[in-house]
């Protein structure tokens, strides 16, 4: 048995194939980011679910893609715990954007490869090997167009009074605004980053409004100029796109790839389903 994971920080889609790629059994974690996580938390996480815990000695492979896994030390970090927990299986954990590229990017074909979902990333797929000029310091400071980022910015326009009257009473409606309650989940509870994305449902319901409608497009800008102009070929190749950001907001990417000369290639909500595809031919 063989278990695919795709972890981003809000949630983890698991799938279990035999040698044959079909599909045993599927399921969700938490998402299970080790640079935000401790082991007891992530293994709480694994133990919630009565489908792992009830095959985790029968695995003989996991293929664990996640976010926070573009460092040796975060990866290692992984393995120990994964190597402990699927006591007679072999790990390998790597970072979610090569999920992204075995999902969207057909075999031996180039291509810019993005994630947009509770966080961001930009990756060079040369048809063998993924090569990033810009290493992720995570939610804080980086993750441009990010549903995080999104979700900060909304915040950030509420309490400073910029958000526009008739908005301001929906945001209220729509969540827990109380500074208190906001400060309890930023910096006392685990993935302050996968709470700060929640928000960015209401910017993408309200997308049609100038309002939200201006953070978007401010927020794309900021990607295509930090990320996919990093690459001196972004023209010439498709730049693909996996995450729920970028799925709710294709046609807002449209938009700011025809205003850049940029290819809009395949744009996926999740990359498990090409995961799948992937390990049964491989």
């Amino acid at each position: 048995m063989r278990l695919l994971v795709d972890s981003g920080s809000t949630k983890a889609d698991w799938v279990a194939i035999d040698d044959n790629g079909k599909v045993l059994f599927t399921t969700q974690t938490l998402g299970l980011n080790p640079e935000v996580l401790e082991k007891e938390v992530i293994v709480e996480r694994l133990n919630d679910r009565f489908d792992i815990v009830q095959n985790k000695d029968s695995a003989t492979h996991l293929f664990f893609y996640g976010a926070g896994c573009g460092t040796d030390k975060m990866k290692m970090t992984l393995t120990t715990i994964f190597k402990e927990y699927f006591s007679n299986a072999a790990i390998v954990v790597e970072e979610d954007t090569y999920a992204a590229v075995y999902a969207t990017t057909p075999k031996d074909e180039k291509a810019i490869v993005c994630i947009l979902g509770t966080g961001s990333n930009c990756s060079y797929f040369d048809g063998d090997k993924l090569h990033q000029k810009v290493q992720s310091l995570g939610y804080i400071i980086m993750d441009d167009c990010s549903g995080n980022v999104f979700g900060k910015e909304l915040i950030r326009k509420y309490y400073f009074n910029k958000m526009p009257k008739e908005l301001a009473v929906e945001f209220e409606k729509e969540y827990e605004l109380e500074p208190d309650f906001i400060k309890n989940k930023l910096y006392k509870e685990a993935n302050p980053n996968a709470y700060l994305a929640t928000f960015a449902k209401f910017l993408i319901q309200n997308k049609e409004n100038p309002f939200c409608q201006k953070i978007i497009f401010k927020g794309m800008k900021s990607f295509v100029k930090n990320y996919v102009q990093q690459f001196d070929n972004c023209k010439e190749v498709p730049v693909h796109f996996v995450g729920s950001i970028a799925f709710y907001l294709k046609d807002e990417l449209q938009l700011t790839f025809d205003k850049y000369g940029l290819q809009l290639g395949n744009v996926l909500r999740r990359p498990i389903d090409g995961l799948i595809a992937y390990h049964g031919e491989n």
